[in-house]
C-alpha cells in the first residue's frame, strides 16, 4: 500500500510562512544589535574600528582589548544566557501548564544566591579587592560559582522529588518552588545579617545579575548548555503540544506525561543553574519572553520554542546594551533594568489572569 503526502494548502503555507518569518527577524536584529553592541561604551568604538578588532587588525592595541577582552565575551553571554532561561521558561510555563511558570518564580534563583551567600561567610571567599576602573571583584570566584550552582540544582532536586512523591501535578510544583523560594531568601538575609561589612558588599555584589563577569571559558559553556537544552526542548515539541491540551488527552495520543514534566523542569533546572552560577540573579527574562512570543507564533512549540529562545537572547541582549550606556562610564548591572521592565509585565500577567 502506498501512501500519498498531501500538499499543505496554500493558507496553511502562508501561516507557517509567517512563523518562519519572524523567527527570521527576531534573528536578524540579534545579530544586528550584537554587531552594533560592540561599538557602544565608554569609550565608543567605530563600525570599522570594530570590524578591525574582529579580524586581527585592530587600530590600537586598546580597541583590540576591549571587543575581545569585554564587550564580544559580555554581548555572546548575554545572548546565551537570554536564549537559555526565556528557553527555560517557556518550557516550564508548558510543563507546569501555568503562565508564571519560570526560572525566577520557581525559587531557583533565590537558591543561587543563598549558596553565592553561603561561599562568602561559611567557606571564606569574603575579602574584595578593588580593580583598576574601581569595581570590587571576588578573590575566588570559581569558589562561589559552584556554591551558588549546587544550591540552585539541590533547589531543584527538591521540587522535582516532591512532584514525584505526590504525582507531578503544576500546583504541587508551582507550590513548592515558592515555598522554597522564601526559605533561601531567609536563609540568605541570616547570612547577611551574620556578615561583616565586607563580606555584606560581597554577597550584595554576587547577586547584581551582571553579563561582565563572564569570561571565554563561562561563554563556552554557557553557549554549550544553551543548544544542548535547545535541541532537547525542539525533540519533545509535539510532546508539549499534547501536554497543553491536557495530561487526559496527552495521555491518550501515548505521551507519558509525568516522564515528559520531570524531565524537561531537570533540563530547564539544570540550564538555569549553570546560568545563574556564571552570571548571578537575572529574573523576569524567563517569565515574560515566551509571553511576548506567543502572541505572535501561537503556543505550537515547534515555532514557540526557537521564537522564545531568539527572543530572550535579544530582549537580554538590549537591556545589556542600555544598562552599559545609562549611567556610562559607570556599568549598571542587566538585573537591574530586567527588573525593572519584568516587574511591571509580571503584574499584567496577574490581571490578565485574574479576569480570565
Amino acid at each position: 500500500m502506498h501512501f500519498v503526502q498531501a500538499k499543505p494548502s496554500p493558507e496553511y503555507a502562508r501561516y507557517i510562512g509567517r512563523k518562519v518569518a519572524f523567527i527570521t527577524v527576531l534573528g536578524v536584529c540579534t545579530a544586528a544589535l550584537l554587531a552594533l553592541s560592540l561599538g557602544l561604551g565608554a569609550a565608543d568604538l567605530s563600525v570599522g574600528g570594530v570590524l578591525r578588532a574582529l579580524v586581527g587588525q585592530a587600530d590600537n592595541e586598546r580597541a583590540r582589548l576591549i571587543i575581545w577582552n569585554i564587550r564580544l565575551p559580555q554581548a555572546l553571554a548575554a545572548v546565551a544566557a537570554g536564549a537559555g532561561l526565556a528557553l527555560c521558561g517557556a518550557a516550564m510555563q508548558s510543563v507546569l501548564r501555568n503562565p508564571l511558570g519560570s526560572p525566577f518564580t520557581l525559587g531557583i534563583s533565590h537558591a543561587a544566591a543563598f549558596g553565592a551567600a553561603v561561599a562568602v561567610l561559611v567557606l571564606g571567599d569574603g575579602r574584595m579587592t578593588a580593580s583598576s576602573g574601581g569595581a570590587t571583584l571576588l578573590t575566588q570566584p570559581m569558589l562561589v560559582v559552584g556554591a551558588a550552582f549546587c544550591s540552585s540544582l539541590a533547589a531543584s532536586l527538591v521540587i522535582l522529588l516532591l512532584a514525584r512523591a505526590r504525582g507531578a501535578t503544576p500546583e504541587v510544583l508551582v507550590l513548592s518552588g515558592v515555598a522554597l523560594g522564601a526559605l533561601f531568601t531567609a536563609g540568605t538575609m541570616f547570612l547577611q545579617y551574620m556578615a561583616d561589612d565586607t563580606q555584606l558588599a560581597a554577597m550584595v555584589f554576587w547577586t547584581f545579575g551582571d553579563t561582565a563577569r563572564a569570561d571565554w571559558i563561562q561563554v563556552g559553556i554557557l553557549a554549550g548548555v544553551t543548544l544542548a537544552a535547545t535541541a532537547y526542548f525542539l525533540l519533545n515539541a509535539w510532546n508539549y503540544n499534547a501536554v497543553d491540551a491536557g495530561d487526559e488527552t496527552a495521555r491518550g495520543l501515548g505521551v507519558a506525561v509525568d516522564r515528559v514534566r520531570f524531565a524537561g523542569m531537570l533540563v530547564a533546572a539544570l540550564v538555569t543553574a549553570v546560568i545563574i552560577s556564571f552570571l548571578g540573579v537575572i529574573g523576569f527574562v524567563g517569565l515574560v519572553t515566551p509571553h511576548l512570543v506567543r502572541r505572535v507564533v501561537g503556543a505550537d512549540h515547534r515555532f514557540l520554542l526557537p521564537a522564545t529562545a531568539v527572543g530572550g537572547a535579544l530582549l537580554l541582549l538590549a537591556a545589556d546594551t542600555a544598562a552599559r550606556l545609562l549611567l556610562a562610564p559607570k556599568l549598571l548591572p542587566v538585573s537591574v533594568l530586567t527588573a525593572f521592565l519584568g516587574a511591571p509585565a509580571f503584574f499584567v500577567l496577574i490581571l490578565r489572569g485574574r479576569r480570565a
